[in-house]
């Protein structure tokens, strides 16, 4: 996906569905979904960016646990997987985006995409941390 069609679907306003008066459940027009899925993106984002910091809390906390500095790692880990993880989310959105490449609907697909890996990954990070409930 070019970096601008990135940048217009992270930066639609946080209250856009609701400033339009668009109920997402009866959106109907590619526009509409488009934006639907913008914000259930941003929404999605939202919830990994607060498991995300608890996480780290939780890699720190694994870290100073350690009797040994050998031991300790975690929250580089963690670090180093989460890099890994937002390329290969952001390379697998863009792969998603081809199967509408230049269309009105692409912007659906990717954003589609970005909510539905962003949350599996803070499932991950829940689990990381301690279980469903983080």
């Amino acid at each position: 996906m070019t970096r601008a069609l990135l940048l217009a679907v992270l930066l639609l306003p946080s209250g856009a569905v609701l400033a339009q008066g668009l109920d997402c459940d009866t959106a109907q027009t590619q526009s509409e979904m488009n934006i639907c899925a913008a914000e259930d993106y941003r929404q999605a984002d939202a919830g990994l960016n607060a498991v995300w910091k608890r996480a780290r809390e939780a890699a720190k906390a694994l870290d100073d646990a350690q009797p040994e500095e050998s031991l300790k790692g975690a929250d580089k880990a963690l670090l180093a997987a989460q890099r890994g993880w937002i390329a290969y989310r952001d390379g697998q959105c863009e792969l998603a985006g081809f199967e509408a490449r230049g269309g009105s609907m692409e912007p659906m697909l990717v954003s589609g995409c970005l909510a539905a890996q962003t949350r599996a990954r803070t499932s991950e990070l829940r689990a990381f941390i301690g279980g469903p409930e983080g």
